[in-house]
């Protein structure tokens, strides 16, 4: 019998997110995570029972846990289909793309593979920068997980899935250190446009690379 979700996702998050699922079944039971090492520490044993939801998280959620859920596993992905994996926000604006979003997917064992149950895309306006996008997109995220607080609450069954899928290309943390390694012999306009992008990027992401393998961006 579905009894529990497993919310992992930030602290800042972890409260208001709950109040919201147990106002729609105050019965439920609510195990709030926010690591990987709160993952790894998990209770077994509920997984039967359990629902896991993963919102603007970088905490990649093993198969051998994935396996054992018994009412399934879903994202909160901050970006759209065209852009799985690694720092959306920031490949998209090295792009130049013009329309952005916010996606909800079943959780597979590959990252942002998984069927896509919701979607919220938005245009991108023109100069934003990527603080400015990852404000836009979390917004359309909590306007996503309220609209779908209720039946992720209450309803044992899986949410129906959208016929939309993934873009072809899932964008690395390799390729995001790539692009903050930026040599100062680049074509200036190239160069400036990384500088915007990147720039401020450049020196968290070699400390952080040196020090630990945790994930230290938004990548699903």
């Amino acid at each position: 019998m579905f009894d529990t979700i497993i919310l992992l996702t930030g602290r800042v998050e972890q409260a208001t997110m709950a109040l919201l699922l147990w106002d729609h079944n105050p019965s439920l039971r609510i195990v709030s995570i926010g690591s990987a090492d709160d993952l790894a520490n998990l209770n077994t044993d509920i997984l039967p029972r359990a629902r896991l939801i993963a919102f603007v998280t970088s905490v990649i959620v093993p198969q051998r846990i994935l396996g054992r859920l018994g009412y399934g596993a879903f994202n909160f992905h901050p970006g759209p289909p065209r852009y799985p994996g690694w720092a959306p926000s920031h490949f998209a604006l090295y792009e130049q793309a013009t329309e952005f979003g916010a996606t909800v997917h079943v959780m597979v064992e590959q990252v942002d593979a998984g069927p896509i149950i919701d979607v919220a895309p938005f245009r991108v306006p023109a100069g934003i920068s990527v603080f400015g996008l990852e404000r836009m997109t979390y917004a359309r995220l909590a306007q996503l997980f309220r609209r779908m607080s209720r039946r992720l609450a209450s309803d044992p069954e899986p949410p129906p899935v959208l016929p939309v899928r993934w873009g072809s290309r899932t964008y690395s943390r390799r390729a995001f250190g790539q692009l903050c390694d930026i040599p100062g012999d680049l074509p200036k306009d190239e160069f400036e446009h990384r500088m915007r992008i990147f720039g401020g990027k450049r020196l968290e992401f070699a400390l952080r690379s040196s020090c630990t393998t945790h994930n230290p961006d938004l990548v699903s």
